[in-house]
């Protein structure tokens, strides 16, 4: 039986669609899109997630993406501002990466 998603996010490396981060009954997973993995050489989204055709499950948001969130003072502002639980990392996530600093970047889809 497969796990229940309740969010999902599209992951960009260089602003090119590489794959589906998705929060499950049992935490979380990240996919590689396929079309990614057959383009001219792929680019990981960290070391930690190396490109590959299978799925990486965790129990906590990756250590990567958990790394994008913002910090102190900052965080506090994007709480207030869209309402989001501070304990809620995927929400702040979503929220907040859709133009980070760096190589990747997030927006949210439609379960």
């Amino acid at each position: 039986m497969s796990d229940s998603v309740y969010r999902k996010g599209r992951v960009f490396v260089q602003n090119v669609f590489a794959g589906i981060l998705s929060e499950t009954d049992s935490g979380y997973s990240f996919v590689y899109d396929k079309d990614y993995l057959n383009g001219e050489n792929p680019l990981a989204v960290s070391l930690t997630l190396p490109v590959q055709s299978a799925e990486f499950t965790s129990k906590t948001l990756f250590p990567f993406f958990d790394g994008l969130i913002p910090e102190g003072w900052l965080l506090t502002v994007v709480s207030k501002n869209w309402k989001i639980d501070r304990k809620d990392r995927f929400g702040l996530l979503l929220a907040s990466c859709k133009d980070s600093v760096g190589d990747v970047s997030l927006t949210e889809m439609e379960s």
